[in-house]
């Protein structure tokens, strides 16, 4: 059996597909799973062979599937190999659908790029009920948690600046953190968060590889932060979570388990009180007690 996966994104994007991934693998052990999409989030899956290899979404061959042009010989050939291809590639004039099945026996599957049901993991299981397979579940994780008990990690970005909640609020709650409740705060940082942001405090990890970051956050007794791949992250190492949500809807892209606690007042995350996010996370560390 050789399955290939077309599933384009960012980390969460990815994050949110490992059930779908994980119920292939359990349905066919001895399969071969490969994925075209975003390469560095698919490291995250190889060590645990979710997939056996990863493609990256942006190679140029991929431009071929759209269009009426009939495909190169030998992209043709190498996809034909394929006995299952599942699609989430945003397909709207339907010009991927009607390349497949390139052969007998080829089943192809597909759904929206973007999740018509909630929460969003649910939406990229769906297809497979067509092949039997019924999730009891959609989640999947990562890592088995290790918390360490004063250990907090916050992430005060996001993939927009209309996702996050004001820098002043993030650097009042982590002093809070550190003076009020004593917590050892490990403040996580990308490219997209500018290089003095929460100066002074914490302890910042900034752009870890992926699988230091996931060992990192398996450690932490409580996350919080955004919409954000990081807090999918977060929750896949089964880290419970206090998250902040503005203009997304939560009921799809919040991460459905371990369980934790949204905010949310409308689009606008400054409505959201430095108050709120601390009650938030005092109710959260005492539902652990």
């Amino acid at each position: 059996m050789r399955i290939l996966v077309l599933r384009g994104g960012a980390l969460g994007d990815f994050i949110v597909t490992l059930p779908a991934l994980a119920l292939l693998r359990r349905h066919w052990p001895g399969a071969r799973i490969e994925l075209a999409g975003n390469l560095t989030a698919a490291s995250l899956a190889l060590p645990s062979r979710l997939i056996d290899t990863a493609y990256s979404q942006h190679e140029a061959r991929w431009a071929a599937l759209y269009g009426d042009a009939p495909l190169p010989p030998a992209l043709a050939q190498w996809l034909g190999e394929f006995d299952l291809i599942l699609n989430f590639w945003p397909d709207p004039a339907q010009e991927l659908a009607r390349r497949f099945p390139l052969r007998p026996g080829q089943t192809f599957l597909t759904a929206s790029a973007l999740p018509l049901v909630a929460p969003a993991a649910r939406h990229y299981c769906a297809p497979l009920r067509q092949l039997g397979i019924v999730p009891a579940s959609c989640s999947y994780r990562l890592r088995r948690p290790q918390p360490e008990a004063r250990r907090v990690a916050l992430h005060p970005g996001s993939g927009s600046a209309h996702k996050n909640w004001p820098a002043e609020r993030w650097l009042a709650l982590t002093r809070w953190l550190e003076q009020e409740l004593q917590a050892d705060v490990r403040v996580i940082l990308g490219e997209a968060e500018p290089a003095g942001l929460l100066a002074g405090v914490g302890l910042h990890l900034r752009q870890l590889p992926l699988d230091a970051l996931a060992d990192e956050l398996a450690r932490c007794r409580l996350f919080v932060g955004h919409d954000s791949g990081v807090s999918h992250l977060a929750a896949a190492c089964g880290v419970p979570g206090v998250l902040l949500f503005g203009p997304t809807d939560p009921l799809i892209w919040a991460p459905p388990e371990p369980a934790g606690r949204v905010l949310r007042h409308g689009p606008d995350l400054a409505a959201i009180s430095l108050a709120e996010v601390q009650e938030a996370i005092a109710a959260a560390l005492r539902d652990q007690s």
